[in-house]
């Protein structure tokens, strides 16, 4: 279901309200069509936020802001000495200092999410978030206007622009939530006040913040504090860190899985190509389900979607439309035939030792009989455990049978070392920058081969699929 209708508009009023902000100049009664961070894109009916990312702080745009129409801004106050002018008040622009601007961004988004009678359901885990986001967000709407998470807008700046989104048409919003620090599941839960919160699995992902995979497993469990009371918090029963959590929380719990004690489970499961069938198992009631994507984790994620749908009342005829009618975003295990006859398997959308480890294991299946290359980029964010869980990356390709091994990145000696200990000939590794492994590749492969691309995002693993599908199509 579609909606047309635009976001809440919101008054001076109602923004000092929210943010406990101090205004400075400008009247209570002005009304603004929405909030923005981006000075180039924002319409003179909107109201520019200055928020200080990673690499740029919005406060050095506000000048900008204003030149392009804005009539609102949100400034921090211990910049308001510098930036505020008393112009300002003669040309009617509102300005409200805050203490903390990406804070009160988070608050406008929580004070929206209180006032309008929208379900909310929250998914966070170390691998398959924004997928499992996806297909729930395609289950849902089956039936609810639905409002998600575009892209991996999961972070403090991403999740409050998803629900400044919302209008009075949604009845369901569908978001991701990500994390590489702890507090930052429960600060974005505080926001989004979630009915229902979902826990994919957990995995050594960002152990730099987080230390340990205990650090975390308490990390991921600020959601189940989190989500209201009578809620339901959604787990993968699977995975036993996640039941321990479970133990724990005072909230429903409804289990997903392939184990018995799972509230929805799947069973027959048989991979076919780029496609997986099973049979899905709700409560009282079994469907069949053709999935169009490989691998037995993309079951796992659909299982959690079809628990979210079964929640939210939907029948099993409708979760199986939706989760039939998912298709992969880019980046995760695309299947692309070049005209040179080579398949290469796009998954550099991210990569973390879990993830890199079920590619593999797809990769295996997908490509049968035919010779395997694996492409890998570092898996960042491992902290003190980096080398190890590369060499493990390497040693899981040999034993594999993948026929070449590429790696780029400062771990890429400790990827090929493992792949060494565990048999692989020297002649079959080869480590450099992306430019060299695309040229040696292109130079290597056959036109029966098939190509797995897989690193963390930063890696821009994605030049190197480029580059082949270039070539195979030339």
């Amino acid at each position: 279901m579609t909606h047309s209708l635009k976001p809440m508009p919101w008054t001076t009023a109602k923004i000092i309200e929210a943010t406990n902000g101090e205004l400075l100049s400008g009247e209570t009664d002005c009304v603004f069509s929405g909030v923005s961070i981006d000075s180039r894109k924002i319409l003179p009916s909107e109201l520019f936020i200055a928020i200080k990312g990673d690499v740029h702080d919005g406060h050095g745009f506000v000048k900008d802001a204003i030149k392009q129409g804005a009539r609102g801004i949100i400034i921090s106050k211990d910049k308001a000495g510098d930036l505020f002018r008393p112009e300002w008040q003669k040309k009617r622009i509102v300005c409200v200092a805050v203490n903390d601007t990406t804070g009160s961004l988070g608050d406008l988004a929580a004070f929206i999410r209180k006032h309008l009678h929208v379900l909310v359901v929250a998914i966070t885990g170390s691998n398959g978030k924004t997928t499992t986001k996806d297909m729930t967000a395609g289950v849902i709407s089956r039936r609810f206007c639905t409002l998600s998470t575009s892209g991996n807008f999961n972070n403090e700046i991403g999740v409050p622009l998803t629900l400044l989104r919302l209008n009075r048409s949604h009845q369901w919003a569908v978001l991701e939530l990500g994390m590489n620090h702890p507090g930052e599941i429960a600060r974005l839960s505080e926001i989004c006040e979630p009915d229902i919160g979902v826990i994919t699995n957990i995995g050594p992902a960002h152990l730099e913040g987080l230390g340990t995979i205990e650090g975390v497993m308490h990390a991921k469990g600020e959601l189940l504090e989190k989500i209201k009371s009578n809620g339901t918090a959604i787990l993968n029963g699977d995975d036993p860190r996640i039941l321990s959590l479970s133990k724990k929380t005072l909230r429903k719990v409804f289990l997903f899985g392939l184990s018995k004690n799972a509230d929805v489970r799947a069973h027959s499961i048989k991979e076919k190509g780029a496609e997986t069938f099973f049979t899905l198992a709700l409560p009282g009631e079994s469907v069949s389900v053709n999935l169009k994507a490989p691998g037995l984790f993309m079951v796992s994620n659909a299982l959690a979607a079809a628990a979210v749908g079964h929640l939210a009342g939907l029948s099993a005829r409708e979760i199986k439309s939706g989760l039939e009618n998912f298709k992969p975003a880019g980046g995760r295990m695309n299947i692309v035939k070049t005209n040179r006859g080579f398949v290469v398997v796009d998954d550099t959308y991210n990569a973390n030792p879990v993830s890199m480890e079920a590619a593999i294991t797809t990769f295996k299946s997908l490509k049968g009989d035919k010779k395997g290359v694996l492409v890998a980029g570092d898996m960042l964010e491992l902290g003190k455990q980096s080398e190890a869980m590369h060499k493990k990356i390497g040693l899981l390709s040999a034993k594999s049978k993948i026929a070449r091994l590429y790696a780029t990145g400062n771990f890429a000696e400790a990827v090929t070392e493992g792949a060494k200990s565990e048999g692989m000939d020297n002649g079959d590794t080869f480590t450099g920058e992306p430019d060299e492994i695309l040229y040696d590749l292109i130079n290597w492969i056959g036109p029966k081969d098939w190509v797995l691309v897989k690193g963390s995002r930063s890696m821009g693993m994605e030049k190197i699929v480029k580059g082949l599908i270039d070539w195979g199509n030339s």
